[in-house]
């Protein structure tokens, strides 16, 4: 029998709230499918900071190095910590951990409703690779006569040949493999290049470089380029059209919350911090925020945390469960009995966990 010990930081906010059904369904699909799940929980959070002056302790990262994997709810309260410092524990895990890619599933179910009318069951089934632990958000940089006429602030992108070519190779094999179970956008993969070389004329070109370079080694995958703006638009008049799309850890960030109101909200969207060699644990979570204005409410949708937990367990093999609980979500969304606030219902976060849970045992 396969064992797993899995991290659960509940953070800030509303995720203690949804963590609760995090660790539900991840227990039920322990139970059904014959495996055991260890959890452990941990209080990093900004009341911890406020406490003590850190948000989590200096050997985080020793303690969480033996665990199969983590799950994160919610981090941040600017009300009590300012975001740059509450955010810094998020980067630390990813880069401490090398979890150079970050997932992002854009699907849009049946029964959800999306402000964007081009959206659709059919036409929404994403896959975005962003690069995870570099470029943009690479924390190089400094003030200079901070608060004087004169002064001025630098922030340097760092852009390495092996974070591009190592992000963008997952991208591409990604593609190969939804190809082969179908979900592709025609009989191959595409990938789609998220870019900004016409104005980056150093880091976007280097970037483009790389894509090109990984292509080759891919001649049954077809590929594509959008510059990012454009993309934006494409995203919305035709989101048929994308596959996975590979793209820089700041254009990363930004298209991924427009793909959240594709898929009907950030309520459904969540996201994988992986480290796909498996030498440190990978990180999953909502990418929603903390809502403290929400936190005791039991109103937040948790479909986000459950789905974090379906690409937890895919991660770690077990994909009969993964699926499981997919098509469990697929089919609660689908009856649209149970509706938090998000879609305009009354339901609450654990009464709609409940009723992901009682799906996945009628088709246990």
């Amino acid at each position: 029998m396969s064992q797993y010990r899995v991290a659960v930081i509940p953070g800030d906010g509303v995720g203690t709230e949804i963590s609760a059904e995090a660790v539900r369904i991840l227990n039920c699909a322990a139970e059904i499918h014959g495996f055991e799940v260890e959890t452990e929980s941990f209080d990093w959070s900004c009341d911890r900071y406020l406490e003590i002056g850190e948000m989590m302790p200096a050997d985080a990262l020793e303690t969480l190095k033996d665990f199969d994997a983590i799950f994160l709810g919610c981090i941040g309260d600017a009300n009590k910590v300012a975001d740059h410092i509450s955010l810094e524990m998020l980067l630390t895990i990813r880069k401490g951990f090398d979890q150079y890619v970050n997932l992002r599933p854009i699907k849009l179910y049946p029964g959800v409703e999306t402000p964007i009318r081009t959206a659709t069951p059919e036409t929404v089934d994403i896959l975005v690779i962003r690069e995870n632990t570099e470029g943009e958000y690479s924390h190089n940089g400094g003030f200079f006569k901070r608060g004087t006429p004169d002064a001025f602030a630098l922030q340097t992108g760092i852009f390495t040949w092996k974070g591009c070519e190592r992000a963008i190779r997952y991208g591409f094999e990604a593609a190969r493999k939804r190809a082969k179970l179908g979900r592709a956008n025609g009989p191959v993969g595409r990938v789609t290049n998220c870019t900004k070389s016409n104005a980056l004329n150093y880091s976007m070109v280097f970037w483009d470089e790389a894509f090109d370079f990984v292509a080759q080694g891919f001649p049954d995958v077809e590929t594509d380029m959008a510059l990012v703006d454009a993309l934006t638009m494409w995203f919305v008049k035709n989101p048929d059209w994308f596959d996975v799309v590979v793209a820089s850890n700041l254009f990363g960030d930004i298209i991924t919350d427009l793909g959240a109101m594709l898929q009907g909200g950030m309520g459904f969207a969540a996201g994988g911090n992986v480290n796909p060699e498996g030498t440190f644990p990978s990180m999953f979570e909502p990418i929603h925020g903390s809502a403290p204005k929400y936190a005791g409410k039991r109103i937040v949708n948790p479909i986000a945390s459950i789905e974090a937990v379906r690409m937890l367990l895919e991660h770690l093999g077990e994909e009969e469960a993964a699926g499981q609980i997919q098509q469990a979500v697929a089919d609660t969304l689908g009856a649209g009995e149970i509706r938090t606030k998000d879609m305009g219902g009354t339901n609450s976060t654990d009464e709609m966990g409940k009723s992901v849970e009682n799906a996945m045992r009628k088709t246990a």
